[in-house]
């Protein structure tokens, strides 16, 4: 028996199949060109679909699109939905999530804080 409760579970798999994640975006300026470049290859190193929404404005975005995602203009403080469908698309939604987190790993790589 799982003892987690829904809030505490990270993902989520909904009646269509997707695995879904909601996060806020903390890094300094948002999605811009790095970061974004940074998500769309993770994103296509998995085999199955992988959409964003942003804000809940019930656009879904190829998130394997670095137009799409550069295009979408995610701020610091925007909400986003991410959702896969596919082979490992549980293990995609967790290593976004966890990216997103990390802030897309610019402070390890550039040596600076965000």
């Amino acid at each position: 028996m799982d003892n987690r409760s829904r809030r505490e579970a990270p993902e989520a798999v909904d009646t269509h199949g997707y695995y879904k994640a909601e996060i806020e975006v903390t890094h300094g300026f948002g999605l811009h060109a790095r970061p974004s470049v940074i998500f769309t290859r993770l994103a296509k190193s998995f085999p199955c679909s992988v959409e964003i929404e942003v804000n809940d404005s019930h656009v879904w975005l190829n998130g394997k699109s670095i137009v799409k995602i550069m295009g979408a203009k995610i701020r610091r403080g925007s909400m986003l939905k991410i959702r896969a469908r596919g082979l490992r698309a549980a293990e995609a939604i967790h290593a976004l999530k966890a990216l997103v987190e990390r802030d897309f790993d610019e402070a390890k790589k550039h040596g600076r804080s965000a």
